[in-house]
């Protein structure tokens, strides 16, 4: 029989039902204790690769049907009677489309350009963003110049700042570009510097974090420094100001560049940013008392990681011209640092 959402699949589990069409449910049968769950996915929907389950289950869209806990670790074994409801997102359109979103452009040539990007702006289109990102906004400004750049699904793209981190980026407009950036991201020979502040001062006031990044052994969905495996990580930085002993504006400066890398060592050293949804905590009772009333409302209201890409600075590929450019905070953020230091409104 050809499976179908609503229709049995595979001897090795329960017939998956789906209502609506994006949702997938699966009883594990007796016989099947111990199974990773996705081995037991995959056997119950042979048209689906098991590489694509997991990549399903890492990104969160497995859940247990009688707690409604998440599972993200494709390795779950399963215990018979056990009921799992696997999400299936929407399939994202093969070519992303342009859209007439403003961007502030800081420098363009038609070799590449350099954006200011604000936070709340995704970088480019995936499941629950799949449109209004800084990719569609690029290909409707670039026009077909940035086609076949990169890749398809991220035409351009060389490196990427997090949905609400703001600051500068690059993308490429040429293939020569496009490589000639990518070689001197993997070689660290692009200058990047953030502005971060974050909970706590620093000691010492400057120094590097090492340690690898990768999933979080007790939560996959965050990046943590781990003992085992994932990849290396390095942050420089250099505390600029103490807002008494609460809080503090810490330069950053990546030599590599991880997923949520300056977040996640700050956290690692016991100086969250602030404003940080996922990585946060920082706020302890004796920083919070160390810190003006009003910057605490503000930082509580931020709504995004007080983290702004400050600086970017690279060779152009194209014509050899050293490039620097650097921006200032944004309103938000400059509002943040005056209430810290008891100056603003």
């Amino acid at each position: 029989m050809t499976p179908s959402p609503s229709s049995p699949s595979s001897p090795s589990a329960a017939p998956p039902s789906a209502s609506p069409a994006d949702r997938i449910d699966v009883t594990v049968p007796a016989g099947a204790e111990g199974e990773r769950v996705d081995r037991l996915l995959a056997n119950a929907l042979p048209d689906r690769s098991r590489s694509f389950i997991k990549r399903l289950i890492e990104d969160g869209n497995l859940s247990a049907a009688e707690s409604g806990a998440t599972i993200v670790e494709p390795s779950h074994r399963v215990k018979p009677g056990e009921r799992f409801t696997l999400r299936i997102p929407p399939a994202v359109a093969p070519v992303p489309e342009g859209e007439n979103i403003a961007l502030s452009v800081v420098f363009e040539d038609d070799h590449l350009i350099v954006i200011d990007k604000p936070a709340g702006l995704v970088v480019h289109p995936a499941p629950g963003n799949l449109t209004g990102t800084l990719v569609n906004a690029l290909i409707a400004h670039c026009g077909d110049s940035l086609k076949g750049i990169g890749g398809v699904r991220r035409p351009g793209i060389v490196h990427r700042l997090d949905k609400d981190t703001s600051g500068l980026m690059v993308a490429a407009k040429s293939a020569q570009v496009y490589d000639g950036l990518t070689v001197q991201f993997a070689a660290r020979s692009i200058e990047r510097a953030y502005a971060a502040f974050v909970w706590g001062v620093p000691h010492p006031g400057a120094g590097d974090i090492e340690g690898n990044i990768g999933r979080s052994p007790r939560n996959r969905v965050k990046m943590a420094v781990v003992g085992r495996g994932g990849k290396p990580a390095l942050t420089r930085y250099r505390t600029e100001r103490a807002f008494g002993p609460g809080a503090a504006l810490v330069e950053c400066r990546l030599a590599t560049g991880r997923t949520h890398q300056i977040r996640v060592h700050m956290a690692h050293i016991g100086h969250p940013i602030v404003g940080d949804p996922v990585y946060g905590g920082g706020a302890t009772r004796s920083r919070r008392a160390g810190v003006p009333s009003e910057a605490l409302a503000a930082a509580s209201a931020l709504g995004r990681q007080a983290l702004h890409a400050r600086l970017l600075g690279f060779t152009h590929p194209a014509t050899g011209e050293t490039l620097r450019f650097e921006s200032a905070l944004p309103p938000e953020l400059e509002a943040l640092s005056g209430l810290l230091a008891g100056t603003g409104n």
